[in-house]
C-alpha cells in the first residue's frame, strides 16, 4: 500500500511546442493578415463615413476633407484600405469554402492562401487603374 504522504507520481505531461519552432507557413500567415485587414477595416470604415459626413455637410468641408484624402499620404491610405478589403473578402470567400467542408488537403490550403494574396493584389490594381482611367489620369 502507498505511503499517504507521498505524492503520486506524476507522468510527464506533453508540453505545448512554442512559436519558436514553427516555421510561418502561407496559411498560418493568411490567418494572422486576415484578422489583420478585418481591424483596419474598421479604420477605413470611419474615414468612408468621415467623407460621406462631410459630402452631407455641406461643400467647404466636403473640400477640407477630399483634400486631405486626395494627398498623397491620403491616396495611400486609400490604396491600403482597397487592398484591405479585398484580401477581406478573398480571406472570408476562402473561409467560406472551408465552412462546406472542403478545401483541406494542403495543396488546396496553399493554393487558396497564394490566391488569396495574387487575387487581392491584382483586384486593388484593377480598382485603381479603372479609377484613374475613369478620373482620365491613365
Amino acid at each position: 500500500m502507498a505511503d499517504a504522504t507521498q505524492a503520486p507520481k506524476r507522468h510527464p505531461r506533453p508540453i505545448s511546442p512554442h512559436l519558436s519552432i514553427y516555421s510561418p507557413l502561407v496559411n498560418m500567415v493568411m490567418s494572422i493578415v486576415h484578422r489583420l485587414t478585418g481591424v483596419a477595416l474598421y479604420f477605413g470604415t470611419l474615414l468612408l463615413a468621415w467623407w460621406l459626413i462631410a459630402a452631407a455637410t455641406g461643400p467647404a468641408y466636403f473640400a477640407f476633407v477630399n483634400g486631405l484624402l486626395t494627398t498623397l499620404p491620403g491616396k495611400l491610405v486609400l490604396l491600403g484600405y482597397t487592398w484591405a478589403l479585398m484580401h477581406h473578402m478573398l480571406g472570408g470567400m476562402r473561409h467560406l469554402i472551408w465552412d462546406t467542408g472542403r478545401g483541406f488537403n494542403i495543396s488546396t490550403v496553399n493554393f487558396l492562401s497564394w490566391g488569396t494574396i495574387i487575387g487581392s493584389l491584382g483586384l486593388t490594381a484593377a480598382i485603381w487603374v479603372g479609377a484613374l482611367k475613369m478620373k482620365g489620369l491613365l
